[in-house]
């Protein structure tokens, strides 16, 4: 079977380069519009994944009006497809203008096939990213997998495993960095399982003193200590019918181990001061950044408490695992403050998304969210630049510095190959046809590049 190809549109009205173009893209279906009649009526038809626009067409050839009011109308009917307007020598600033307007990139005639295809790839492979990401959240609809922005093999399989995990009423560890996302993932596990209708109820143990952490979970009677002015329940009594989320649990202090270990064997507590035991249906869920293991190790966690809470695990995967989420994540995190806080930001420059994809984001995706949020407000045009974020580009420069096309297009594919063998989860066969490409050149590609084993 043979993968379909991405649709280019091509919008060019000298019939040399319209000639020239069409045949230089052989890895997309392409179709050839003269003017804007032509160009709305192939845009509205064939939804294309990218737009290329010469900004000089008829009747206007010798200047830009015509190619701009095109420009402006395939943003309004198509905000998703990424247009690259092709322009004059050393017209920059009706390039600038034309990325401003919404433009994904520009570029300068003479036309170089190969260098401009590169630039089509990378838009392509950004709108699929787009386009998946939008698919999962028509699967989910307004379920509680709607906060999870995700197209990463990695995090598909745990959007899986918390449908699974979530009917049941097994305690679950989720593990991952700081930063990751796990209350997300705990809120959608509370919003599929049958305990939806009861109360969430959160604590985080490393944010509260342990002297006060006792009464905060287990509650107390009246004159129990000085200032207990009247009997409180604790956060495990609260979330009785729910779900109990101890967030951090791998620094719960060791006298409340033990404690909280007899409450999920019993099922019952004793508040502090009180005598009478109070039975607690709840669900307990927990998360932490630590390594449990090496603590027990270490005589700093109780191995028989570890296996109480670690009935299921959930591995969330650091950002810099998660192939293509960090450039979705920031997009989605664009439009959510640009609305709140009245900004007229329309999306990210090239160099700004190449360094999104390029940094390890170290803080993960509140890492990730907190450069956005800056960047909209810092930002002077309509687009996030690489300046807005403060990020290095990819090359470790604060300003991305010309490469060799070689260095740039073996590593377009080599990127390409790692994706598509995740995508297939390592099928050749399937990760040729991902590719458009035969088995042989796979592997001799894989080869090349070191992929191989």
């Amino acid at each position: 079977m043979t993968q379909s190809k991405d649709r280019l549109l091509v919008v060019e009205d000298d019939p040399g380069l319209q000639s020239q173009l069409k045949w230089s893209f052989e890895d997309f279906d392409v179709e050839v519009a003269e003017n804007r009649e032509e160009a709305i009526a192939h845009l509205r038809r064939l939804e294309p994944a990218v737009v290329t626009l010469d900004l000089g067409l008829p009747p206007d050839p010798g200047g830009v009006s015509e190619g701009f009011a095109v420009l402006e109308e395939i943003l309004k009917l198509a905000p998703d497809t990424k247009v690259i307007v092709v322009t004059g020598h050393n017209d920059r600033t009706n390039a600038l203008r034309a990325i401003a307007m919404g433009a994904y990139d520009f570029y300068e005639k003479p036309i170089d096939p190969e260098l401009l295809s590169f630039t089509i790839t990378r838009a392509s492979r950004l709108f699929q990213i787009e386009q998946e990401n939008r698919r999962l959240q028509a699967v989910h609809g307004t379920s509680a997998l709607e906060g999870l922005i995700a197209s990463s093999p990695e995090m598909l399989k745990v959007c899986r495993t918390i449908e699974k995990l979530a009917p049941t009423d097994v305690s679950t560890l989720i593990l991952g960095e700081s930063g990751t996302g796990k209350e997300v993932l705990v809120k959608a596990l509370h919003k599929l399982s049958e305990r939806r209708d009861r109360r969430l109820v959160a604590i985080n143990c490393a944010a509260i003193p342990e002297a006060l952490l006792e009464s905060e979970l287990f509650g107390y009677e009246k004159g129990a200590f000085t200032g207990a002015a009247k009997t409180t329940q604790g956060k495990i009594e609260v979330a009785s019918g729910g779900i109990l989320f101890l967030d951090e649990v791998g620094d719960l202090p060791q006298p409340l181990q033990a404690k909280l270990l007899r409450f999920l064997q019993e099922r019952v507590i004793e508040r502090i001061g009180g005598r009478s035991e109070i039975p607690v249906d709840v669900r307990v869920i927990c998360a932490t950044h630590r390594d449990l293991p090496e603590q027990i190790q270490a005589g700093e966690f109780r191995e028989d408490l570890y296996y109480r809470i670690n009935e299921a695990t959930i591995r969330v995967p650091p950002l810099r695992e998660r192939q293509g989420d960090s450039l979705l994540l920031a997009r989605a995190f664009l439009e959510k403050y640009a609305a709140e806080l009245k900004r007229p930001i329309k999306g990210l420059t090239p160099q700004a998304v190449e360094a999104i994809e390029a940094h390890d984001w170290p803080g993960n995706v509140r890492e990730l969210e907190n450069r956005i949020k800056r960047a909209v407000i810092m930002a002077d045009g309509t687009q996030i630049s690489l300046e807005d974020l403060e990020l290095p580009g990819p090359n470790g420069q604060r300003d991305l510095d010309p490469f060799n096309l070689r260095e740039v297009r073996e590593n377009a594919e080599s990127q390409a190959i790692l994706r598509a063998l995740a995508r297939s989860d390592g099928n050749v066969s399937k990760t040729a046809d991902l590719l458009g490409i035969t088995r042989p050149t796979l592997y001799n590609l894989m080869k090349k590049f070191g992929l191989a084993d």
